[in-house]
């Protein structure tokens, strides 16, 4: 476990670069994240709407899952420099194929049998979408969220590429060095941010989850 003593004086050596690091990879994880949620849920729910039409589109924006997130992130520095904000847009483009498919899928697949009861009570549009598609359709939409966020803070390792400060500073250091503390100071915390996160939206997701009958 020499590694491991190894990591730990190394972070005890810096802490302040280390948290720094952190914070700003957060920062740009859920920045983006933000970012993705109000563009992209909106557009699941249009998409859920237009039918065949919407069917399509989802799975057209379903398709970016095939672009390399690296290749991704570096197809936009030409346009945008150097730096944030071409990671932070590359971040919201990765984030778009779970948010906008999960959407459409869990609100497209709402037994329409259900929703004619709800308006043969008497239940506006509006209403019928907020009080019985919308929770129906939350678990998905969660486990969509849950996707992105997960594919969003490992993503943003590779921002470090163009020049956003995330804990990817400290891979590209380690590669560049040779050095596996480097490696392990940038990898370790990534690993643990991805799986407090998926742990956390993992529990939501079955807290939003109506039980089976």
């Amino acid at each position: 476990m020499d590694w491991l003593s190894e990591l730990i004086a190394f972070i005890r050596e810096r802490p302040d670069r280390f948290m720094d690091l952190v914070l700003a990879h957060l920062r740009l994880s859920f920045l983006a994240l933000g970012w993705a949620l109000l563009l992209y849920l909106p557009l699941g729910v249009l998409f859920s709407r237009l039918g065949r039409t919407g069917a399509n589109a989802a799975g057209t924006i379903s398709s970016i899952r095939v672009i390399p997130s690296l290749a991704l992130v570096f197809l936009f520095y030409p346009w945008l420099g150097f730096g944030t904000l071409p990671a932070l847009v590359a971040l919201v483009v990765l984030a778009a194929p779970p948010l906008v498919v999960n959407t459409h899928a869990g609100l497209a697949n709402v037994d329409a049998a259900t929703l004619e009861a709800a308006k043969g009570l008497g239940m506006s549009s509006i209403q019928v979408f907020f009080r019985v598609q919308l929770p129906l359709a939350l678990p998905v939409i969660i486990a969509g969220v849950r996707l992105a966020a997960i594919e969003v803070l490992a993503s943003a390792t590779l921002a470090s590429f163009v020049g956003a400060k995330t804990l990817g500073q400290y891979i590209l250091t380690g590669i560049s060095l040779l050095d596996t503390t480097y490696l392990l100071a940038g990898g370790i915390p990534i690993v643990v941010l991805v799986l407090l996160t998926d742990l956390i939206l993992s529990g939501f997701e079955r807290i939003v989850t109506p039980p089976a009958h």
